[in-house]
């Protein structure tokens, strides 16, 4: 019995230095772990709904909030810490690389509005408030609100505490963007219902047929953005 134990326990002693001995690769999808241990294997976000999803974004959104951590836009510390030695390039080529991950979304969250607050919601979201001066949310991100390229997000697949969590740190100022921050603009405009509104509307409805963002902006901003136009 006692020599079993011992050829059991030099069996596991040379297997852990066999581990040891494998070599790391030095590979992007490999760094990348630092960043999938908070926002989700792949990116894919996390299941409390806090940490988004960052896979298949468009690459130029994703590298203008690393800039915005970084440069303390946005205000996170972890994220500050972890990217505030990297450089722009690496930022870049660390934004390609989820960008280029096509990965499946999470199912929608059903609604708990009315239909009517909902249908306002959609109202907004499609044609906007010109008496207000507010922009309708598919001017940027899309008609089928899954994002534009180079660098406007989409808002489907998103949770809806994330929704209320980003448009309300807009309004209070502890997210910004750079100038002109157009969507602090927007979230500023609207009231506390509408917000509720519309991030229950879009973490509802399901992603369309094809969930990857659009090749362009269907037309001119109607309101300067810093990060998408001069």
């Amino acid at each position: 019995m006692r020599s079993t134990i011992r050829l059991l326990a030099a069996a596991l002693g040379l297997a852990a230095l066999t581990a040891q001995a494998q070599p790391v690769p030095d590979s992007l999808a490999q760094r990348a772990l630092a960043c999938t241990g908070c926002h989700g294997k792949e990116g894919r976000a996390a299941p409390d709904g806090y940490y988004p999803r960052l896979a298949g974004k468009p690459a130029g959104y994703l590298y203008n909030q690393l800039l915005n951590f970084r440069d303390g836009r946005r205000d996170y510390g972890l994220m500050s810490e972890l990217i505030g030695p990297l450089s722009d390039a690496y930022l870049k080529e660390l934004a390609g690389h989820f960008a280029s991950l096509d990965l499946p979304y999470p199912p929608p969250q059903p609604a708990a509005l009315p239909a009517a607050e909902l249908a306002r919601a959609e109202g907004l979201i499609r044609s906007g408030d010109a008496a207000r001066k507010l922009p309708a949310c598919v001017a940027c991100h899309g008609e089928r609100l899954t994002g534009t390229q180079p660098a406007v997000p989409g808002l489907l697949g998103l949770s809806r505490d994330y929704l209320n969590g980003q448009l309300g740190a807009w309004r209070s100022g502890q997210r910004r963007a750079q100038a002109p921050d157009c969507m602090a603009q927007i979230a500023k405009t609207l009231t506390e219902g509408e917000i509720n509104a519309i991030t229950q509307f879009l973490a509802a409805r399901p992603l369309p047929a094809d969930p990857h963002p659009a090749a362009t902006l269907p037309s001119p901003p109607p309101i300067r953005c810093g990060g998408i136009q001069p």
